[in-house]
């Protein structure tokens, strides 16, 4: 029952733009912080943005500041990740998970199936 679902991932061409989305069901939604990260073929898993649960603070990875936006609705249970100015190194699944605080090392307790985001001419 409990579930972190990803969706809007797809094929873009270099400066482009998408958003993706993370819908949470069956756990307490609004104890969590939201993080999304990003893993490569042959790359370790990186996290690209994090969300308080709140919303009122947030991080990014020095590799997508200024491109990315995170954002939450908790009234949707839901998070999203506006991506622009896309480049071919963005190419990667994108995993949303719950989150116990947007800190390095913070324990994810919840994870999604992941969304494929192809950044390609």
């Amino acid at each position: 029952q409990l579930q972190l679902v990803e969706s809007g991932g797809g094929l873009v061409q270099p400066g482009g733009s998408l958003r993706i989305s993370c819908a949470g069901s069956g756990f307490t939604w609004d104890h969590y912080a939201i993080g999304w990260f990003r893993q490569a073929p042959g790359k370790e898993r990186e996290e690209v943005s994090c969300i308080v649960s709140s919303g009122a603070r947030v991080i990014y990875a020095d590799s997508v500041k200024g491109r990315f936006t995170i954002s939450r609705d908790n009234a949707e249970n839901s998070v999203y990740l506006q991506m622009s100015s896309l480049k071919p190194e963005d190419t990667a699944v994108y995993y949303c998970a719950a989150v116990l605080g947007c800190y390095p090392g913070a324990k994810a307790d919840y994870w999604g199936q992941g969304t494929q985001v192809t950044v390609s001419s």
